[in-house]
């Protein structure tokens, strides 16, 4: 049964007293915001085993992961948390008091905005990207051309800033219109696109001169065109018309603009974060950065299903509950988000943990992607999986502190979690190699989310946390007893079926996946886990039963 988005007009205007409640509204937009995200992130898993296959962990793998940072780290800011801080609450802010014409017209604006914008930046990072690459990445020097295979690869991929600051702003508008899934389905477009380039470009680029990897960066532009290309019918069926007019002194760009600034660095530090381990992973020698990639892939999967579809949701929301100051309903709403996030969150870290060989060989080891490339990828998702609460929890709290027009404590808070990370990954780093820089990002994105909802709590005069407090208790303590029942038979399934054939190993893992599941549903139950009913009570929904 294909999902169907809840009609934005209706939502926004019915009365209290007829909407449906905080947590079946948000799990009903974040079930169709899902099930789009599942599709891209299973396409995800196939593009990462693609790239797996055909370059493992090599000098071009660690090539290609450096170059995307800076074109990736813009899109994870504007895709997931810029537009969402700063447009998001302007536009919807518009769009219920004036109506979508001025609405489209400050989206137009916007749009406009951005390409000009972007454009100096790609044209600046194209001309220098040289020194810039030798910022992040200046150990590349010491193996012969893979440095300058780096730059090249930047050049390339460069553009794809552009492109996605418009995909970003085409998804703000569809989200405060409530329309979810087809943003959410965009990045789809982007991983079809470098599967396709893995298998057509990859193979011919030796003909022209050009290292395979070359094909996998034109890739990415062709993603960036696609993401933008995906959307644009349910913009058009919505009325939006686009205009080339840009006019620097309208009042609504004018706010954006102002809030962009902050509102990257205060989402900014996971993704900072991120940057500062990928430089110094560039000294711990060919295959560090890969391991760490892959690893984060793996990581940011139950993220983007779950943390940023449930956020992405409850986003529209809190802004119009700021708008009409209405801190009640924005204490339900960050409540029944954070709780909906722990009950899938924490389940997900411990899963992850507890299996992360079998996960990592099932999708990566093939091709040249090795045995020992499984361990080491394995070592980092280990270290990384913890931080998968925090991560979550930074979607929904940092863009609240947007919703109330303060800009200023989630970039004080995003700069604190940044310099812990520096700190603790100089020092682990020494200690455990390239595994203490996955754990110092995790210990960080716990602070940050920890300081941010601490303070949102004095803001809101309370956050619920009692109730919060409360489930997070019980799901740890379902998670645990899940974690020990997944060990417990993934040992019995090697004992009785040992093998390391893909079939076997995707057996085993899929059976004790399914053991591990099943522990957690009786488990909640016996606790009473009221947020997993409201789950169950979705997904049955959408899949038709």
């Amino acid at each position: 049964m294909k999902p169907s988005e809840p009609a934005a007009p209706a939502a926004v205007t019915s009365p209290a007293t007829d909407s449906p409640s905080p947590s079946a509204s948000l799990a009903h937009s974040a079930a169709v915001i899902g099930v789009a995200t599942m599709t891209s992130r299973v396409l995800g898993l196939v593009r990462d085993q693609s790239l797996a296959f055909f370059f493992g962990a090599s000098n071009a793998m660690d090539a290609f992961y450096v170059a995307f940072r800076i074109p990736n780290l813009m899109r994870d800011l504007f895709a997931e948390g810029t537009m969402s801080a700063a447009f998001v609450p302007t536009f919807t802010r518009r769009l219920t008091t004036e109506g979508r014409d001025v609405a489209w017209r400050l989206g137009t604006q916007l749009i406009n905005a951005l390409i000009v914008i972007t454009g100096v930046l790609v044209l600046a990072g194209i001309i220098f990207a040289e020194p810039l690459t030798r910022l992040f990445a200046r150990d590349f020097g010491e193996v012969p051309g893979k440095l300058e295979l780096t730059v090249d690869l930047t050049r390339v991929m460069l553009p794809f800033l552009t492109l996605v600051a418009v995909a970003a702003a085409c998804m703000g508008m569809l989200n405060s219109l409530h329309r979810f899934f087809m943003p959410a389905l965009s990045p789809a477009m982007f991983n079809v696109s470098m599967i396709f380039s893995a298998f057509t470009l990859v193979p011919i680029m030796p003909r022209f001169g050009f290292q395979p990897i070359v094909g996998m960066a034109l890739g990415t532009l062709i993603g960036g065109l696609g993401q933008i290309a995906i959307q644009c019918p349910a913009l058009y069926q919505q009325g939006y018309r686009y205009r080339q007019t840009l006019d620097y002194k309208d009042p609504g760009l004018r706010e954006i603009l102002r809030l962009m600034g902050p509102a990257t660095l205060g989402l900014a530090a996971v993704q900072i974060n991120l940057l500062v381990n990928m430089i110094l992973a560039t000294g711990q020698g060919t295959g560090a950065v890969s391991w760490l990639g892959y690893a984060f892939r793996l990581m940011y999967l139950p993220i983007g299903l779950f943390g940023v579809s449930i956020a992405t949701a409850a986003i529209p929301d809190l802004a119009r509950h700021a708008a009409r100051e209405e801190l009640a309903a924005m204490r339900r709403t960050i409540s029944s988000g954070l709780r909906m996030m722990l009950m899938l969150n924490i389940p997900a870290a411990v899963g992850l943990i507890t299996l992360a060989s079998p996960i990592v060989a099932v999708i990566f080891e093939r091709g040249n992607f090795m045995p020992t490339d499984t361990a080491a990828t394995a070592a980092a998702l280990v270290f990384y999986a913890p931080g998968l609460i925090g991560y979550s929890a930074i979607k929904i709290a940092a863009p609240s502190f947007y919703a109330l027009g303060d800009s200023r404590t989630p970039v004080l808070v995003s700069m604190v979690s940044v310099l812990t990370n520096l700190g603790l990954n100089i020092v682990l780093v020494q200690s455990i190699g390239y595994r203490g820089l996955a754990l110092g990002t995790a210990i960080a994105a716990g602070l940050n989310a920890f300081i941010l909802l601490l303070l949102l709590r004095r803001r809101l005069d309370g956050l619920d946390t009692a109730r919060i407090a409360t489930t997070f208790t019980k799901i740890a303590l379902a998670s645990a007893i899940m974690g020990i029942a997944v060990v417990g038979v993934e040992n019995w399934l090697l004992e009785i079926w040992p093998g390391t054939g893909l079939l076997t190993q995707l057996v085993r893992l899929f059976t004790t996946i399914v053991a591990g599941v099943t522990t957690l549903i009786l488990t909640s139950r016996v606790l009473r886990l009221h947020e997993l009913d409201e789950i169950m009570k979705r997904l049955r929904t959408y899949l038709g039963f």
